[in-house]
C-alpha cells in the first residue's frame, strides 16, 4: 500500500490525509477480494522501518489505526472476515495491542476472507527470530538439526498457517519487496502498478488478478512443450 504521502503532497495536503484516503483504498480492495472469492488477502500497513518516520506522522498513523479498528470491526465481523495482524506487537501502543487481540478473537471463526495486516512488520526480523528459536531448541536438545526443513522453519514464521501468496501487487511504481514476506514470496507472481495507493480501486485490483491468471507458474520446472 504505497504512495499515500506522495498522493497528499501532489495535492498540497498533509500526509495524514493521504493515509486516510489510503484507508478508503483498503476498503475497496477488501470488497474486491470478497467479490472475486479470494480466500486470503495480506496488506502491508506499517513496516519496521516506518518507525523511523517523524513522530508526528507515526502518531497520526497510530490514531488512524485506532479509528479503523473501532469503526470497521463490526462490519468486518458481519461480512465474515477473519482478521489477523502480523508484526512486532511489542512496539505498538498497549491500547492498540489490546484492540488487536479483541478483534482477532471476535473474528477468528469467520471464513469468508482471511484478512492479514502487517503492522510493525519486517521480513528480515521475522526470519531472524524464527532462526533464533530453532537454534535455541537445538541447543537445548529439543530439536535435532536434521529435523529442520523448510516446513519446520515456516512454522516459526509469523505467517504460520497462512498459505504463501500467489500474487504480490505493489503500487506507486515501486518495484522492490521492501522487506515484505521475503521467505513467503519465493514463488509469488508480481504485478507493479503505477497508481498511488489512495487511487487504487477495484478495477485495478481486478486487472492485477487477470494479469496473474494469464501467467504460467512453473515453480522452476520447464514449460510444457507446445
Amino acid at each position: 500500500m504505497d504512495g499515500n504521502g506522495r498522493w497528499a503532497k501532489a495535492r498540497g495536503l498533509p500526509r495524514t490525509l493521504g493515509h486516510r484516503q489510503g484507508a478508503e483504498a483498503v476498503r475497496r480492495c477488501i470488497t474486491g477480494a470478497m467479490e472475486l472469492g479470494i480466500p486470503n488477502l495480506t496488506l502491508f500497513g506499517f513496516s519496521s522501518e516506518n518507525w523511523r518516520r517523524p513522530m508526528s506522522e507515526v502518531d497520526d498513523l497510530m490514531g488512524l489505526l485506532r479509528r479503523y479498528l473501532r469503526s470497521e470491526l463490526a462490519e468486518l465481523h458481519q461480512n465474515g472476515i477473519s482478521l489477523r495482524i502480523i508484526g512486532e506487537r511489542a512496539r505498538l501502543p498497549d491500547d492498540i495491542v489490546r484492540m488487536i487481540d479483541d478483534a482477532e478473537a471476535r473474528t477468528r471463526a469467520n471464513q469468508r476472507l482471511n484478512l492479514i495486516i502487517a503492522l510493525s512488520y519486517g521480513s528480515r526480523q521475522e526470519i531472524t527470530a524464527a532462526a533464533r528459536r530453532l537454534a535455541e531448541l537445538t541447543a537445548s536438545g529439543d530439536l535435532k538439526p536434521e529435523e529442520i526443513d523448510e516446513a519446520r522453519f515456516a512454522e516459526g514464521l509469523l505467517t504460520a498457517g497462512i498459505p504463501d501468496p500467489d500474487l504480490l501487487i505493489r503500487t506507486s511504481g515501486e518495484q522492490r519487496l521492501s522487506n515484505f514476506l521475503l521467505w513467503q514470496a519465493a514463488y509469488s507472481e508480481f504485478v507493479f502498478v503505477d497508481k498511488l495507493w489512495p487511487d487504487f480501486d477495484k478495477g485495478d485490483f481486478l486487472a492485477a488478478v487477470e494479469e496473474y491468471q494469464r501467467r504460467e507458474r512453473r515453480y522452476g520446472t520447464a514449460a510444457e512443450s507446445q
